[in-house]
This record gives C-alpha cells, sequence and structure tokens, in this order.
C-alpha cells in the first residue's frame, strides 16, 4: 500500500508554509526536446519527515536519519478519538508493542482524501501527554495522517519539541485510509537533503501477520 498522498496543486500545505508548483520548462508538445519541470515546494509539504532540526538548535538534519530506520516493521495503531490522540487511549498498545521502534497512528484524518481538500484546522493530533508517552516508550519513528504532529493555534511547539528532544523522527502527511490496525512492514524514505529540516518521503507498507 502507497501511504504517502500525490503531489498536487490541491494539495493543502501548512498556512504559513510555501505553496506547492509544478509548472513545465520544457514541453514536447511545445516543440522542446523532452519535457522539464521546475518544482517549488516547502520541505514540509505532503508526506514528510522532520529532521530533528525542525525546531533544535543544532539538531540532526534529515540527511542524518539512520538508514536502519527506514525499513522494518511498524505497527499501525486506530486511534477513535475525533480530536486528538491520547495517553489513555494509546498507553496498552504502546506497552504491548514492546521495544518495537516504528509506530503509526490512523485517525479520522483518513476518513476522507485531505490531500484534496483545503486546510483542516481541526485535523486529529498528538496531546502533549502522548507524545510525552510515545517519547519514553522508546520508539525513534512516529507517524501520523495530518500535516503535524501538534495541533493548528495549539501544542504544535510543545509537541515537536517532545518527539524531536527524544530523537524520534516524526512522519507527517501520511494517508492512511486503507491500512488496517496492525502490523506492517514498512519503508520510508526521505530525500536526502542536506542539513534539511525536513525531507518530502515515499512511504508504503505492506500487512503482516494475522
Amino acid at each position: 500500500m502507497d501511504f504517502t498522498v500525490p503531489l498536487s496543486y490541491r494539495l493543502p500545505v501548512w498556512p504559513d508554509n510555501p505553496p506547492f508548483q509544478h509548472q513545465g520548462q520544457q514541453q514536447l508538445e511545445h516543440g522542446d526536446d523532452a519535457n522539464v519541470s521546475l518544482l517549488s515546494t516547502g520541505t514540509h509539504t505532503g508526506t514528510h519527515t522532520d529532521g530533528l532540526n525542525h525546531f533544535i538548535q543544532g539538531g540532526k538534519g534529515i540527511d542524518e536519519m539512520p538508514l536502519d530506520l527506514m525499513i522494518g516493521p511498524c505497527l499501525i495503531i486506530h486511534v477513535d478519538d475525533p480530536r486528538q490522540v491520547t495517553a489513555d487511549e494509546i498507553a496498552s498498545q504502546l506497552e504491548a508493542a514492546g521495544s518495537l521502534r516504528r509506530v503509526f497512528f490512523k485517525t479520522r484524518n483518513s476518513e476522507t482524501e485531505w490531500f484534496k481538500q483545503p486546510f483542516l484546522e481541526d485535523a486529529v493530533h498528538f496531546a502533549l501527554d502522548a507524545a510525552e508517552l510515545i517519547a519514553r516508550s522508546g520508539i525513534e519513528m512516529v507517524g501520523i495522517d495530518y500535516l503535524s504532529v501538534g495541533g493548528y493555534q495549539g501544542n504544535v511547539i510543545d509537541v515537536h519539541h517532545a518527539f524531536l528532544e527524544a530523537g524520534l523522527w516524526c512522519v507527517e502527511g501520511l494517508w492512511l485510509g486503507e491500512a488496517e490496525a496492525g502490523m506492517h512492514e514498512v519503508a520510508c524514505l526521505p530525500l536526502r537533503l542536506e542539513g534539511g529540516d525536513a525531507g518530502l518521503s515515499r512511504v508504503i507498507g505492506r500487512r503482516v501477520g494475522s
């Protein structure tokens, strides 16, 4: 399954981020020898992975993300709360996950194709207590199905600090509409942008086990 949202002009972006643009510079239909496009986008557009330096001065850039973390087992947890991912709801599932390194959270955000709609100010995000619980759990990669782990005009700074200061790599902008809860094998491959505060990422997965 593809957990990556398509890059297009319809894609919403965080309100103060650069818009996505894709423009043809050379075109076969206009008599050019090849199709060549200009791509302009912010680093936190669509499906992407945050570098630790996104909010942490001197933190590791996305090009320093460990290769062995990019591919491997991942637990997808379904969240029922329509507002936030809370510690109370996920604590038992995290405990059962044991020493797992990767966890993605599927919320009501994935009930629609949010990547074709205007920006959602009320998208489901992590409550600070959930972020702190995950940060203490030993998990190294956490993912959510909207553009930020934190809430718009809410706890966005605090939640990022809770994750990034603990060394967690945050995968944001997933679409998990076709993903079942449970264990998956995933690959998350961010662009190798030197010193980058994030990298646009292709994220795919397949269900494993029962």
